[in-house]
């Protein structure tokens, strides 16, 4: 298992768009995907999940992946967390 910190860079926060790109890119995975927000635990790979964080600008999040392939789904979701979910 793996846990890594981000934080929301967007001016935006964490909005419909970049929710819809996490949870597709997160469902190319085989590995469970969590994400945690003061103390509240969402499905990484459920659109109304991520949409109930309402997490803002600034915004702390633990993310946690567990399974085979958890190495490739963290190093791609953080990246896109690291661009202020800015797509390439």
């Amino acid at each position: 298992m793996l846990e890594k910190k981000v934080k929301i860079l967007n001016n935006a926060g964490l909005h419909t768009r970049p929710a819809a790109t996490i949870v597709k890119l997160a469902a190319k995975y085989k590995a469970e995907f969590f994400i945690y927000k003061d103390g509240f635990m969402v499905n990484g790979k459920s659109i109304i999940g991520v949409m109930t964080l309402a997490a803002e600008k600034g915004s702390e999040l633990m993310l946690t992946f567990d399974g085979a392939d958890e190495e490739e789904i963290s190093k791609e979701i953080v990246d896109f967390f690291n661009r202020g979910f800015d797509e390439v």
